[in-house]
Formats: structure tokens, sequence, C-alpha cells
């Protein structure tokens, strides 16, 4: 649940740039998303290794 966690607090940080960005086409808070993302999708694939590893025992 630690990862979950990590995930929610994760998008809950970037709602400000994404308001930022689509709202008010500030272009620094795009860069900001698009590393959030990034970190999102990392954090992502390494559950779904976690996850796959477990369930095979």
């Amino acid at each position: 649940m630690k990862r979950f966690e990590e995930i929610s607090n994760l998008i809950a940080s970037l709602e400000g740039d994404f308001e930022k960005f689509y709202d008010k086409k500030n272009q620094a808070a795009g860069t900001r998303v698009r590393k959030g993302m990034q970190e999102l999708k990392n954090i992502a694939q390494d559950i779904r290794v976690e996850v796959q590893n477990l369930k095979n025992g």
C-alpha cells in the first residue's frame, strides 16, 4: 500500500501544475507535469514487476 500512497501523493502534488499548464498556458508547469508523469510511469512499472513477482511466488 505504500506504493499506492506514493502514486496518490504524486498525482495530488501535480494538480496545481496541471491547472497552470492547461488553464494559464504556463510552459514551466508543463515541464513539471511531464517530469511527474515520467515518475508516475516508473513507479507504475515497479509496481507491476513487484505484483508479478509476488503472484509467481
